[in-house]
């Protein structure tokens, strides 16, 4: 496979900072010494690269987490002649990182994390978000598992993870959610309107609820779409109508809820009517 470098802009939540993800495989491409304002937070996929990191070296494999600090120089490099290196990456602000601790941002003393369960949420997220960079489902997802991140391995006071008054909490994101279908607000907003952090709402929804925000707003909008198909509207209208981004965005939530195409619904209702 030829080298490559691939790069997703996101969005986390409508109108809300961005963060990139990259998608990278090289043979033989060597870094220049660099630093990135953001953490940088990569999963090797495949190969093995060795970064210079500290006055050290860290050694990826297949699985492994990468967690480079903001304005620490580095290098990035194959292991070997022979051996080729592959890995998804996210650059995040530090006050993403700082959002589930007390009192500043967190220190991770160790670049190189064995996690496998951890690394494969992250790989698997990475790899949907690049491929469907959903603003919802991006703040649904990536805090929740940077968070997750920085209470296993990084070294500061972390927040209580039961949030009073969960209940309330999640039925007001999902009538908020539901009343604005097709422009969702960033749960960064409806945080601040309930006076909470980002992460005290995901951890009330999902304690809750028992998905993330997006994932219940998708199944809604499912189920919204599962309508206006019994009625004949083609698959491509209504993704549009229910706050789909395309008909391929609908595709795949409507065979994840129902385990049949849109198109397959609407052929298989209209033939039994």
């Amino acid at each position: 496979m030829p080298e490559q470098a691939r790069w997703t802009a996101l969005r986390l939540g409508r109108g809300g900072p961005r963060l990139d993800l990259l998608t990278a495989r090289f043979d033989t491409h060597v870094y220049a010494p660099h630093a990135h304002d953001e953490y940088t937070i990569g999963v090797s996929v495949g190969g093995c690269e060795l970064i210079g990191y500290r006055g050290g070296h860290l050694r990826t494999g297949p699985g492994s987490i990468v967690v480079l600090a903001p304005g620490e120089m580095h290098t990035g490099g194959p292991a070997s002649a022979t051996d080729g290196y592959a890995y998804r990456a996210l650059y995040a602000d530090p006050a993403l990182l700082a959002e589930g601790v007390r009192g500043g941002g967190p220190h991770f003393g160790e670049g190189l994390l064995d996690d496998p369960e951890l690394a494969a949420a992250i790989r698997r997220t990475h790899a949907e978000l690049a491929r469907f960079p959903d603003p919802l489902e991006a703040e649904s997802r990536l805090p929740w598992l940077l968070t997750a991140l920085v209470h296993r391995h990084a070294t500061a006071a972390t927040l209580p993870r039961t949030v009073p008054g969960a209940h309330a909490i999640a039925r007001t994101v999902r009538d908020r959610l539901a009343d604005e279908l097709l422009e969702p607000p960033s749960l960064a907003a409806l945080a601040a309107d309930l006076g909470l952090s980002r992460y005290q709402l995901l951890r009330a929804f999902r304690t809750t609820v028992g998905i993330p925000p997006y994932a219940w707003l998708a199944q809604y909008r499912v189920a919204r779409a599962r309508t206006l198909l019994e009625h004949g509207l083609r698959p491509a209208d209504v993704a549009a109508r229910v706050g789909f981004a395309d008909q391929a965005h609908l595709t795949r939530w409507f065979r994840r809820v129902l385990g049949v195409t849109p198109a397959a619904y609407r052929n298989s209702v209209q033939d039994g009517g």
